[in-house]
């Protein structure tokens, strides 16, 4: 595409953008020549003074239009795709987001960087990263993400000068609230570090949430794909998109390289499968892949393409040395033989104790290893319905040789913590501990439990849309049907403390703890639900055993137990510990300021409040500390004004409910005096006896 061309085109594409319409482009235009089948032509290139690498979330290879698909609305990737090179056979390793982008930003596989999982693995600091790489020869680095999976904490920021995860932090433990952010601030804050930075060579990332579940595309896309929100989101992503991609490709600048990828795909129901993470048939492992660079042939490259060959890529087009030992290669270059594509889907083993799924693919077939196991002619059956292993056990043993020794799942993976698990379930992640086991049977094999997995998911939908009798319901059929499955009685239990059944979900999370299957998550929850219910010296003897140092919801736990066990001291030094690892944590911040009002030190514990707030203004127990605060320093109106914050976010905490009710009547405000200590009396449980009656009397003497 001649410069005159590329700069026209863009142009058309960002007016119909800015504009609420899609231009649908042209069939000519959104597929370049394909390669020959067994070549790749070597690409002699001028380093490339700039890299933009983005990564769209649960995107599938075929929701675009320069995959084929008639119903896309995607302007902005099809052009890019136009004018660039197209890889029809491009794998991921992982089907979830994190050790899929570590595998991206290492080059290497899961098992060698050892993150297999969303939760409960943080990259090595001896692992180097691309950013670190490309940092060291001059770039200027960084990244801006929209998801809690990827958050700093996991080591992916390592190498970045800006590393961007700006998204409310440190939400209530079954808050399901997502803790992502708008792919439209994603690309604004992007482009912003690019302009900044202009002059310098540039490494930027960007991570873009959608199109992941729910999906909820916004206008005009939620009308126009109202049958199919989820290509709505696609689209979404792609209009976001259209800018930076205007920026880093138009002409009269240095010369640039751009990378698209998605981590994983989606299901969407095929074999079964929801979302993702269960399975890796094609919809999820496959993933679409586009490499722009200024004077790259177009084309369309249907040789084996990987995640791990991505950093390669882009050292090899940057100029830089790529590391020795790395089990990819550029795509840009000329190579020969067909290349293994490992790939795994850990979770439900990690999580659920179901049976680990591990596989390749090598010419043309696909072997999935599982206690039923599978092999696919993906060339002659590509939705992967004839199951070929009985048939062709010579291929399948084959295969099997292929798949490496030291990808066995193992340990490594340490418990998740409360922020982690509840970020994680907001996503419709099913996150958990359960132990590996030393061989699995039939009855293991997630294509068995397939429907049970569908049940859980189901209980995500039914609890975020405030069914929680339903929820409750259909947690304990799934924990009579997998007793052993430590985090079904933890979701029980967070459907019965949604419902205000404290003491029920104490008893559930006790016997769980007892016959042994409770997780790290349950034990916390355990602990705090233990003081709220005033046995906080009990639930000190439980937390104090698993205060290790990398948890830092733990700590908050186990500081937040201690104050209301009036031991004021450890909780303070306990809380503070937190920073050392988690600088901008809100929680421990929420914490601290509980300890200042178990001291009547009411400045501090306004002050601590409201730094809790300042990074999350989402967090109910943080404006209830502050109207707190705020009354025992004579300032009651503001301090209602906490308060009711406090409820719009947790309407049914009635010590709130009372504390409003009855300043409110202090003050002289009549109508909010009543309307709090109306729903107090109509909806306080019967460990609240005493405050309802007194309720009754106030309610007695108001006037009106």
């Amino acid at each position: 595409m001649s410069g005159s061309r590329r700069r026209t085109a863009w142009l058309a594409l960002a007016l119909a953008v800015a504009c609420g319409g899609e231009r649908e482009p042209a069939a000519d235009a959104a597929r370049p020549a394909p390669v020959a089948a067994n070549t790749r032509p070597a690409a002699e290139l001028p380093p490339v003074r700039d890299v933009l690498l983005v990564t769209i979330d649960t995107l599938r290879a075929d929701a675009l239009g320069f995959a084929g698909n008639p119903r896309a609305a995607t302007p902005a990737l099809d052009r890019l795709a136009a004018g660039g090179r197209v890889y029809t056979a491009a794998r991921a390793h992982n089907v979830m987001t994190l050790p899929s982008h570590a595998n991206i930003l290492t080059g290497r596989l899961p098992y060698q960087h050892g993150v297999r999982d969303n939760s409960g693995f943080v990259l090595p600091t001896g692992v180097p990263t691309l950013a670190e790489l490309l940092g060291a020869a001059g770039f200027a680095t960084a990244a801006v993400i929209s998801a809690f999976p990827l958050d700093a904490r996991f080591g992916l920021a390592r190498g970045f000068e800006l590393y961007d995860d700006r998204y409310p932090e440190g939400g209530q433990g079954s808050d399901f609230t997502p803790p992502e952010r708008h792919g439209g601030e994603v690309v604004a804050a992007g482009l912003d570090w690019w302009r900044q930075n202009e002059g310098r060579r540039r490494f930027l990332w960007l991570h873009l949430f959608e199109p992941h579940a729910p999906y909820e595309p916004p206008a005009p896309f939620a009308e126009r794909f109202a049958a199919e929100p989820y290509l709505g989101e696609v689209a979404a992503a792609d209009a976001y998109l259209a800018p930076i991609l205007e920026a880093v490709t138009a002409d009269g600048g240095p010369t640039a390289l751009v990378v698209v990828t998605s981590d994983h795909g989606e299901a969407l129901g095929e074999h079964g499968e929801t979302t993702h993470g269960l399975f890796a048939y094609e919809a999820t492992l496959k993933v679409p892949l586009v490499v722009w660079a200024d004077g790259l042939e177009p084309a369309v490259d249907d040789r084996p393409a990987r995640h791990v060959d991505l950093l390669p890529t882009v050292l090899a087009a940057a100029g830089v040395e790529t590391p020795a030992g790395l089990p990819g290669r550029s795509l840009l270059a000329a190579s020969a033989g067909d290349e293994v594509t490992y790939f795994e889907a850990l979770s439900a083993s990690y999580n659920r104790g179901w049976a680990p799924l591990r596989g390749v693919v090598a010419g043309g077939h696909k072997l999935i290893a599982l206690p039923l196991p599978e092999l696919y002619d993906l060339a002659g059956d590509p939705g992967e319905e004839r199951n070929l292993y009985d048939a062709e056990r010579d291929r399948a043993r084959r295969l099997g040789a292929l798949l490496p020794a030291a990808s066995a799942p193992g340990g490594g993976r340490a418990e998740s913590s409360a922020d982690e698990a509840a970020a994680l379930r907001s996503l419709g992640y099913i996150t958990g501990s359960a132990p590996l086991k030393p061989s699995y049977g039939p009855q293991d094999d997630p294509k068995r439990l397939v429907e049970l997995d569908r049940q859980m998911h189901r209980f995500i939908d039914l609890y975020q849309r405030g069914r929680l009798a339903e929820a409750v319901e259909l947690a304990r059929g799934i924990v009579d049907r997998r007793p052993g499955m430590g985090v079904a009685h933890y979701y029980l239990a967070q459907a019965l403390l949604e419902m205000g059944r404290a003491q029920e979900a104490a008893e559930v999370m006790l016997a769980a703890y007892r016959a042994g299957v409770a997780t790290a998550p349950l034990v916390r929850q355990l602990g705090l639900t233990l003081a709220e219910l005033g046995a906080a010296e009990r639930a000190v003897e439980l937390l104090s055993p698993l205060a290790g140092d990398r948890d830092p919801d733990l700590l908050n736990a186990l500081g937040t137990v201690l104050a209301e066990a009036g031991r004021l001291a450890e909780a303070k030094s306990t809380i503070e510990r937190v920073f050392a690892a988690d600088p901008r944590n809100p929680g421990a911040h929420q914490g601290l300021a509980l300890v200042a009002l178990r001291r009547s030190d009411w400045p501090e514990a306004a002050r601590q409040a409201e730094l809790a707030l300042e990074l999350n203004p989402a967090l109910p127990l943080a404006w209830n500390y502050l109207g707190a605060a705020r009354y025992n320093l004579g300032r009651k109106r503001p301090a209602i004004e906490a308060w009711e914050r406090s409820l719009a976010l947790a309407p049914d905490n009635f010590d709130v409910l009372y504390n409003v009710g009855f300043i409110a009547a202090e003050v002289g405000d009549v109508r909010r005096a009543r309307a709090a200590l109306e729903r107090f009396v109509a909806a306080a449980p019967a460990r609240y006896a005493d405050d309802v009656g007194k309720a009754e009397e106030l309610l007695g003497r108001l006037p009106g």
